[in-house]
């Protein structure tokens, strides 16, 4: 009995952080439909702001917490809604997830800089007092915990449904012309709860850091627990947000002092909180879940079949050129390079062209790798097998969340991806006891690559094999289906089109594309673990295929190098490794309205170059003023790389839509014939 009120004690603590943490959540999404995925990176954050403050700097801990908690944490989020998320709550799903994500990203590049790894500890609020119940310690920072979880969830009631604040709070986000038209200001009101969730998040943080510790990336996954929380409060109830908290808190205890010690179950406790988001999630009513669907997005044409195999075939020459003669450590960074490209290609399927995002991209790789270094068959029949593993893996994913789109839909693949991780990756029976397992280079009809340039090479024509695909997929029926599905799928229903099922397609093919790259990567690398494929990887995926152009086959290749480039730059210039995080960061905050990312300027300068010195004849030829051009229509310009130039789809409001050769429609274009 003792040991059962030890555990359920500890289970209250646990779940009243979380309550207090996704209380902010659930606050700042209620009133501004911004789902903060950073929500967790902020608390981190503020942690270490926190243990600087008390411990660097000797402030006292209770005027130092009360520092972090009504002043910096506030200006923080006042900040933060002021400059990064102002106006996200009227733009699609998909912008608010990544500019989220981005800072995400950009929180953990912020801590790693101004705070390297290092020893560091927290002590807990008045340490050594504790009191006993029925044989049972309670320390006096657990019983704070749960008191300020009781008045958090007490105030924010009161704030929401008893004060004039808070009832333009809820006004701000129903009818903000009707609050504007009251005397209030919607901004000042989204400031305000952007304010009051990153304190919210900070006070969370700051009551967990002494029983987590100051670690980047554990603090930042308690979020995680949030996030079950508040959706299982429908992102509006906060009294079912902090019973979810609690309840979440208690299971969590309960596994961890009752499932056995070893095998498969005792890794149940870890991944509690992920399992019930997914759950949650694939267990809310449908009504609840469609709030918004990717729309809007720009995207590049696709040249003819000639002009791609063109641009593949004088991509595989540089390539072999390029790797010739060059060193093994460098040709290992080339063929990563290669295999990053490759899975930002099922990106560009899944939401360039599908609209749909995922967060657990990576994980899928990593089932393609495991199962190529599984199978021991190290040809092109073996290599097939993971990639239609992967598929499979893929659509039993979209199964269960057949109907879900937009934000949900990324909490279920962020959901999926940390339960790989957690549980299966690094499980005994995935990479061994090691961690490690061992694959063999590819063999072709027979004969193996064993030369590291060969293999590259065929890495790269892998790349362009699959570029072509998708670009004949883009310029069939299937194509302009998807195209279709995502800009209006209630329009696609009412001609009968079953978008569900379609969707689990499209999931199970974007996750086939990425196992095949999984696959290449075990060979080319030989021995694969369970770090290689960790769930985080994929927020970054996600980020640098943004910002190089999530839309294109070109911004996919720009975006593989990029993404290989960041630990060589991190780990040639430790200094500035974090900064590295903060500075991709902020150009997927700068780019996130724009989905063709760096690809499109490259686009728009090479139709400027074409202009300036194409043939002589277009400029003797009279010009005539054209209507918007047909997107499916072929591209010209030398800027088309493997894809063609940039063209509007549907309604763009950052811009006017773009013509043939990347001016604003009624530009002129020389006639045919």
């Amino acid at each position: 009995m003792s040991s059962f009120l030890a555990f359920t004690i500890f289970g209250l603590f646990s779940g009243a952080a979380y309550a207090i943490v996704a209380s902010g959540l659930t606050l700042t999404y209620t009133t501004t439909r911004v789902f903060n995925i950073a929500h967790g990176a902020l608390g981190m954050v503020m942690s270490f702001v926190f243990w600087d403050v008390s411990v660097r700097q000797g402030l006292p801990p209770l005027p130092a917490f009360l520092l972090v908690i009504l002043v910096i944490a506030p200006a923080i989020g006042w900040f933060i809604q002021r400059f990064v998320a102002r106006g996200l709550g009227d733009a699609p799903v998909s912008v608010s997830l990544v500019v989220t994500v981005a800072l995400l990203v950009a929180c953990i590049g912020t801590a790693q800089q101004i705070w390297p790894p290092a020893s560091r500890t927290v002590q807990p609020f008045m340490p050594g007092k504790q009191i006993t119940i029925a044989g049972t310690n309670v320390s006096a920072h657990q019983i704070i915990t749960i008191l300020l979880s009781v008045a958090v969830a007490l105030g924010l009631f009161a704030l929401l449904t008893r004060t004039r604040i808070g009832t333009a709070m809820r006004a701000s986000v129903d009818n903000p012309d009707l609050l504007r038209l009251f005397g209030g200001n919607p901004e000042t009101v989204a400031a305000l709860s952007w304010a009051i969730g990153t304190s919210l998040a900070a006070l969370g943080g700051i009551l967990l850091v002494s029983q987590v510790g100051l670690d980047y990336y554990a603090l930042t996954l308690l979020v995680i627990s949030a996030f079950a929380a508040a959706v299982f409060g429908r992102l509006k109830s906060l009294p079912l947000t902090f019973a979810g908290g609690m309840a979440l808190g208690l299971a969590e205890a309960y596994a961890k002092g009752y499932l056995p010690t070893d095998g498969l179950l005792s890794k149940v406790g870890n991944v509690i909180a992920p399992l019930f988001l997914f759950v949650v999630v694939v267990g809310m009513p449908q009504t609840q879940l469609r709030i918004g669907q990717v729309k809007g997005l720009v995207y590049a044409p696709v040249p003819s079949l000639p002009k791609s195999a063109g641009w593949g075939f004088g991509l595989i020459v540089i390539a072999t050129l390029f790797t010739a003669g060059m060193s093994e450590a460098n040709l290992l960074l080339i063929g990563t390079a290669a295999t990053y490209a490759i899975v930002m290609l099922s990106l560009v399927l899944l939401t360039g062209y599908g609209g749909h995002v995922s967060l657990g991209q990576f994980t899928f790789a990593g089932v393609g790798a495991l199962t190529y270094a599984k199978l021991d068959e190290p040809n092109l029949l073996g290599l097939l097998i993971s990639a239609l593993v992967a598929a499979g893996v893929g659509a039993l994913v979209a199964l269960p969340v057949i109907r879900l789109t937009g934000l949900y839909l990324a909490l279920a693949t962020l959901a999926f991806a940390v339960l790989m991780d957690k549980l299966i990756f690094q499980a005994d029976f995935a990479f061994g006891f090691g961690g490690a397992l061992t694959a063999e280079r590819l063999s072709l009809f027979g004969t193996q690559v064993e030369s590291t340039q060969a293999y590259v090479m065929v890495m790269v024509v892998f790349f362009v094999l699959t570029a072509l695909a998708l670009l004949s997929l883009r310029r069939g029926s299937l194509g302009r289906l998807l195209i279709a599905l995502r800009d209006s799928p209630a329009a696609c229903g009412t001609l009968g089109l079953d978008a569900r099922w379609f969707r689990v397609g499209l999931f199970g093919l974007s996750a086939g594309i990425a196992g095949l790259a999984g696959g290449l990567f075990a060979g080319l690398r030989g021995t694969i673990g369970a770090a290689d494929f960790q769930f985080f990887s994929s927020l970054t995926l996600l980020l640098f295929a943004v910002v190089f152009g999530v839309t294109s086959v070109t911004g996919a290749l720009l975006g593989g190098i990029g993404l290989m480039e960041l630990p060589v730059q991190q780990s040639e210039n430790p200094g500035v490794a974090g900064l590295l995080f903060v500075i991709i960061s902020v150009a997927a905050i700068l780019l996130a309205r724009n989905p063709n990312g760096v690809a499109y300027y490259l686009f728009r300068f090479g139709n400027w170059l074409d202009r300036r010195y194409g043939t002589t004849v277009r400029a003797r030829i009279p010009i005539l003023p054209v209507r918007a051009p047909d997107p499916d229509g072929p591209s010209s310009g030398i800027s088309d790389l493997l894809d063609g130039d940039v063209h509007h789809h549907g309604t763009d409001a950052d811009g006017p839509a773009v013509g043939v050769e990347g001016e604003e429609v009624g530009a002129y274009v020389a006639p045919r014939g």
